[in-house]
């Protein structure tokens, strides 16, 4: 992805380096162990929680300095941020006659506290709806590529363009109906919704990726299809031994994923991202 010329989002707020560290008799683990654990924990729907303590004591702040491959992460970041931006202020009066107003993004190191909670168990990159902020460990990007192979820039920037969208949600009242229904569902029918969230914030990012078409490079399309083909519901409880149960589906198989970001890149329009109205995902 070219972002040479493309500024740093002033929307960011960088809180890494600053971690709390538990106390307890949990399971030993180095900090990119406990990412790969939450990430399995966040995609699979697993409470990874008592892995990572044995207590609830209380958490010590500790400051480290960030790595030079952290602060590319975060630069990068901050520019595919830049991107969502431009193209929500031009999407949003064309095609859906609002203002759109951005997020914000956290950039943080191992843990967090968001008005959502505190990122444990359910980490990896997120949106709160609560604070109308997206989170991410930029560490998560190295867990891509190298337990996931998930490789690839634009795979990364595809992460940013979906929890951005998870806002676009938020914005436009999908993500508060969607979260007020599934509270009154029981958990499989909770699950079916959150699928359709979930892939309706793929097809949004499509629709983001097909108007910074310009600062794509060769296979870059490639990266975010396979990105999406990693992170499915099927492909992750396959790879975790687990049998694939589409009633614990969260997020939507693997071939629903690049299917609907396809659908929004293909588009460029939003209204093709109705997956509430789809009679098939």
């Amino acid at each position: 992805m070219k972002l040479r010329g493309i500024r740093r989002s002033r929307n960011v707020v960088d809180q890494r380096g600053q971690s709390g560290a538990r106390r307890g008799g949990g399971l030993k683990v180095g900090g990119f162990g406990v990412l790969v654990i939450l990430l399995l924990g966040y995609f699979l729907g697993v409470d990874v929680t008592p892995l990572l303590q044995g207590s609830s004591a209380p958490q010590q702040t500790q400051q480290r300095a960030t790595t030079p491959s952290e602060d590319r992460a975060a630069d990068f970041a901050s520019r595919v941020l830049t991107t969502t931006e431009n193209v929500w202020t031009q999407v949003f009066p064309d095609q859906l006659g609002q203002t759109y107003q951005p997020p914000q993004l956290v950039l943080f190191s191992g843990s967090v506290n968001s008005a959502c909670g505190g990122a444990s168990a359910s980490s990896g990159p997120f949106y709160c709806p609560a604070d109308k902020r997206a989170y991410l460990d930029t560490a998560f990007f190295a867990v891509m590529e190298q337990r996931l192979g998930a490789s690839g820039d634009f795979a990364a920037a595809y992460v940013i363009g979906h929890e951005v969208a998870h806002h676009v949600q938020n914005q436009l009242g999908i993500l508060g109906q969607a979260n007020a229904i599934r509270a009154q569902s029981s958990q499989t029918d909770s699950n079916a919704i959150s699928v359709r969230v979930e892939l309706q914030a793929d097809c949004l990012s499509g629709v983001w990726a097909s108007f910074v078409q310009d600062l794509l490079e060769p296979g870059d399309l490639e990266e975010a299809l396979n990105a999406a083909r990693k992170i499915g519901d099927d492909y992750l409880q396959s790879q975790a031994g687990r049998r694939p149960n589409p009633h614990s589906f969260t997020h939507g198989t693997s071939a629903q994923r690049q299917r609907w970001f396809t659908k929004g890149y293909q588009a460029q329009d939003v209204q093709v991202c109705d997956t509430f109205g789809a009679t098939r995902l």
